[in-house]
């Protein structure tokens, strides 16, 4: 029975039908993140701004771009990228689905918005990028605001908090 079940482990594994996440090895340029969830607490009283990409030599970068100093944040895989406060599915294109949530609304104080995206589908253009697929508005809704990351596979990826000017980094590296 032991070998019956190694077998089939082995022809899962080799058949691609099973996988574990992967929490950290090195890529092919050296870079050395995870696939897991990455998450700070905290909240902050900065606004969500803008929201831009750009393309690098080993990776593509989301950019949330704040009012002031960084806030928490919540990054990780998932099934489903869903609307913050009503739940309904975001739908993304690509081969894995990354849900960025940022602890800062995307409104002031009086509820005036501070960032709202043209087209919610694609808030920003990622024609012709290495890994991403499409980035979509996922809402704002208690002092949160969520995007859903459509990549083209789950890869590896690291989440950064920077000052001057405050911002949300999300990287994810082009191969493994």
């Amino acid at each position: 029975m032991r070998r019956l079940l190694i077998l089939l482990a082995s022809l899962a594994l080799g058949a691609g039908l099973w996988a574990a996440p992967v929490a950290a090895g090195p890529s092919s340029c050296g870079l050395v993140w995870g696939s897991l969830d990455e998450s700070a607490s905290g909240y902050a009283r900065a606004t969500v701004e803008n929201v831009r990409v750009g393309r690098h030599a080993c990776f593509d970068r989301m950019v949330v771009d704040l009012s002031g100093p960084a806030a928490g944040y919540h990054v990780g895989y998932v099934d489903q990228v869903t609307m913050d406060g009503s739940g309904l599915p975001v739908p993304l294109r690509g081969g894995a689905f990354l849900h960025v949530t940022v602890q800062a609304p995307a409104y002031d104080d009086a509820g005036n918005a501070t960032f709202r995206p043209a087209q919610p589908g694609e808030v920003v253009n990622v024609a012709g990028y290495d890994t991403f697929r499409q980035l979509a508005w996922a809402g704002s809704f208690e002092g949160r605001t969520g995007f859903g990351l459509g990549v083209r596979a789950r890869l590896p990826f690291r989440v950064l908090t920077l000052d001057h000017p405050a911002r949300v980094v999300i990287d994810v590296a082009h191969h493994w």
